[in-house]
C-alpha cells in the first residue's frame, strides 16, 4: 500500500515537472527579413552571431527564423513589413527612405570626419538615446539597435577617378539623401536603383559605377564588375534592426529584457564592426581568386580638401537648412553633436 501511494505520489511529481518546464510549444517565434544573402559577409559575421546572442540571453525560449535574400519581403519593404507585421523584426537600410527618418540622416552627411562603421554606429545610437526628436522617427516600431557602414568609396568600371573632373558626367548609384546631393555636387548624375540590382547594372552599363561599402563589394560580388576603386570622402549609410511594435509589447517583460541586454550600443558596435569594418582583406581575396584585378587609388589630402569644401560642407548646411525649415530645429544641435563626438 506505501508502494503504490509513492508511486503515485512519484508520478504526480512528474507531472508537475512537465508542467512547469518549457516546452517546445512555449518557445517564441519570430520572423526576420533581411534583403541580404546569406552568405555574405555581413549575414555571416553580424546577423547569425546576434540571433544566437538573442537565443542565448533568453535561455533559448526565443527562436528567430530568418529569411535572408528577399524572401519575406523586398528590402525597399522591408520597414512597413515590420511595422505591418508582415515580419516581426527587419534588417533597415534606411537610404531607401530619406524622408522617414531625416535627423538621423545627419550620419549620412558627406565627408564627416567618420573612421570606421564601429566608431559610426556609436555616434549614432548615442545621437539616438540623446534626441527624442530622432527617437519619434521610430515611432511607430521597436528599435534594438541602429549602425552605421564605413566609409565608403567610389568603384567604377570603365576609368579611375582620381579628381573631381573625372567623375563629372558619370552615372553613379548611390543611397537617398545626402548622399545623392553628393553626387550632384561632384557633377555626376545620381541613380537609384536597390542594391541587389547593381551587378546587372553595372554588367549592362546602366550606371559607370557607385559608392559603396566593402560589405556590400563582397556580398553583391562588385569585385567582378568593378575594376577601379577610389578612396574618396564620401559618406556612410546607416541601418535599424527594428522590431514590430505590438510583436515588441506582446513578449513577456523578463524575455524584453534578456533581447535588451544584447541590443542597444554594445549590439550597434558590434554591427558596424563585424558587418563592415573586416571585410576589405576578404574582397581582395576573393578578387585574387577568381582572377579579377583591382586598381585602388587614395584621393591625396589636397584633393580630399577640395571634395570636402565643395561636395561636403555646403550640404551640411543646406541640410541644416531644410530640417529646420521642416521644422525640425534640432539639425544644427544633431550635426554638432555629432561632430564633436566624432572627434573623441
Amino acid at each position: 500500500m506505501k508502494t503504490k501511494r509513492l508511486l503515485t505520489l512519484l508520478v504526480s511529481m512528474g507531472l508537475v515537472s512537465l508542467l512547469t518546464t518549457p516546452s517546445l510549444a512555449q518557445v517564441i517565434k519570430l520572423t526576420l527579413t533581411d534583403q541580404n544573402p546569406a552568405t555574405g559577409w555581413g549575414p555571416v559575421h553580424a546577423l547569425q552571431p546576434w540571433v544566437k546572442r538573442v537565443e542565448e540571453a533568453t535561455k533559448n525560449r526565443v527562436k528567430i527564423d530568418i529569411f535572408p535574400g528577399q524572401t519575406l519581403a523586398r528590402g525597399v519593404d522591408t520597414y512597413n513589413a515590420v511595422r505591418s507585421g508582415v515580419a516581426d523584426m527587419g534588417w533597415c537600410w534606411h537610404g531607401y527612405w530619406p524622408d522617414m527618418t531625416p535627423l538621423s540622416d545627419v550620419i549620412t552627411l558627406p565627408a564627416l570626419p567618420c573612421k570606421s562603421a564601429e566608431q559610426g554606429s556609436e555616434v549614432l545610437w548615442r545621437l539616438y538615446e540623446r534626441f527624442p526628436a530622432i527617437q519619434r522617427e521610430f515611432k511607430d516600431v521597436h528599435v534594438l539597435q541602429l549602425w552605421t557602414g564605413d566609409p565608403r568609396f567610389l568603384v567604377t568600371t570603365k576609368k579611375q577617378v582620381k579628381t573631381m573632373e573625372d567623375i563629372k558626367g558619370m552615372k553613379i548609384r548611390t543611397p537617398g539623401g545626402p548622399p545623392t546631393e553628393q553626387i550632384k555636387a561632384l557633377g555626376a548624375v545620381p541613380v537609384l536603383i536597390p542594391m541587389p540590382e547593381t551587378y546587372q547594372a553595372l554588367d549592362k552599363g546602366v550606371i559607370d559605377g557607385l559608392d559603396i561599402s566593402w560589405e556590400g563589394t563582397y556580398s553583391f560580388r562588385l569585385y567582378e564588375m568593378g575594376k577601379y576603386f577610389t578612396i574618396a570622402p564620401l559618406t556612410t549609410t546607416y541601418f535599424s534592426m527594428a522590431m514590430n511594435r505590438e510583436k515588441w509589447d506582446s513578449l513577456p517583460k523578463d524575455i524584453q529584457e534578456a533581447i535588451t541586454r544584447v541590443s542597444g550600443l554594445d549590439a550597434a558596435k558590434f554591427w558596424g564592426h563585424n558587418f563592415f569594418d573586416t571585410v576589405e582583406s576578404a574582397v581582395m581575396e576573393n578578387a585574387k581568386k577568381g582572377g579579377y584585378v583591382l586598381v585602388k587609388y587614395s584621393l591625396p589630402p589636397e584633393e580630399i580638401e577640395r571634395w570636402r569644401r565643395i561636395s561636403g560642407e555646403p550640404i551640411w548646411k543646406e541640410w541644416v537648412k531644410k530640417m529646420e525649415s521642416k521644422g525640425r530645429p534640432e539639425a544644427q544641435q544633431v550635426l554638432n553633436a555629432a561632430l564633436e563626438m566624432f572627434k573623441r
